[in-house]
């Protein structure tokens, strides 16, 4: 096995850091419903998302892994100086939103900040269409399928549970929204934990230690584990925006949001896509407060979420080609 050098020791760092940030702001999510609910408490949920969180990103493949790999830069004309800088944006850009209690994608970030780290480094011929695509459809899959299929489940449920007590349908429900807490949970793991084991595999082989990219059950392992702990480290802030304060939910709700956003996040899963898991997961509360009625909904707050995401793009491909730009100067 090559030697390591100090530069990938150093950038394999920021991609575990950067992991670890993914696990703390961003797994959250998964869970926001059923604590929220108080179904389950914070510490009994957080362990659950941690651990399914690992099985989820180990499990199911590497398709995810690939497309951030190979798909989004073109790895023969980049280097480690990009994967650093990359990294480097999300955990600077997550770690200031989380201060917020702002939900942000890291998905978007890494993509983005891969994107301008990349075009610093290489130019504009350094884009690769085919990833991006993927990235494209990931769009109308986190924020157009997580609402639409909570609105469905949460519509189909109404029908379903006419004239059943109000105190049956909460026990019932409170029992299944741990089913579908841990189902989401696993399904998160399924793609960001992908994300950042293909960055993580893109650097070894940029490093000269692999020459060819394929994930090692080790980096599943490494990388898996790394974003467990990160979610069973906190995001209280995280949860009590999406579960407290975007709309009061019901037992019966939460099991629609996290069923809705589980399916749709392993869905493109299925495809390699990279979707925003926290764009799904926001969608499908909003869908669920939104078939009980609009009004629901606190938009104010969706509307500093949007906002959030929409500058994401822009911002951390901006950082991406700063770090890029000071990093080929000292390297």
């Amino acid at each position: 096995m090559p030697e390591l050098s100090l530069l990938l020791i150093i950038v394999l760092l920021l991609v575990l850091a950067a992991e670890f940030v993914n696990g703390w702001t961003d797994s959250p999510n998964a869970i926001a419903t059923v604590v929220s609910t108080r179904v389950m408490s914070p510490a009994k949920a957080v362990v659950m998302a941690a651990v399914l969180n690992i099985v989820g990103a180990i499990v199911t493949g590497t398709a995810v892994a690939f497309t951030i790999g190979t798909g989004i830069v073109k790895p023969d004309i980049i280097n480690l100086n990009v994967v650093a800088a990359a990294t480097l944006t999300v955990v600077v850009w997550s770690s200031v939103a989380a201060l917020y209690g702002l939900p942000t994608s890291e998905s978007h970030e890494l993509v983005a900040g891969l994107a301008g780290a990349g075009f610093a480094t290489a130019g504009s011929a350094v884009l690769l269409w085919s990833g991006w695509q993927k990235v494209l459809i990931g769009l109308g899959f986190s924020t157009i399928l997580g609402f639409l299929f909570s609105t469905v489940i949460m519509t189909g449920l109404y029908w379903l549970l006419q004239g059943i007590s109000l105190s049956t349908v909460r026990s019932t429900f409170s029992k299944l929204q741990i089913l579908s807490a841990a189902f989401t949970a696993f399904s998160h793991g399924s793609n960001d934990g992908q994300k950042f084991m293909g960055v993580f595999t893109l650097a070894l082989v940029l490093g000269g230690v692999m020459k060819e990219f394929t994930v090692p059950l080790w980096v599943m392992l490494l990388c898996g584990t790394v974003m467990g702990i990160g979610t069973a480290t906190g995001g209280w802030r995280i949860i009590r925006t999406m579960g407290f304060r975007l709309t009061k939910l019901e037992p019966v709700g939460g099991f629609a949001a996290q069923t809705a956003s589980g399916l749709a996040i392993l869905l493109a899963s299925s495809f390699g896509i990279p979707l925003s898991t926290t764009h799904c997961i926001s969608s499908a509360i909003m869908g669920t407060g939104a078939s009980r009625r609009l009004t629901s909904v606190r938009w104010g707050l969706a509307r500093s979420i949007v906002i959030t995401w929409l500058v994401t793009f822009p911002a951390c491909a901006i950082l991406g080609y700063v770090f890029a730009w000071l990093l080929n100067r000292i390297f």
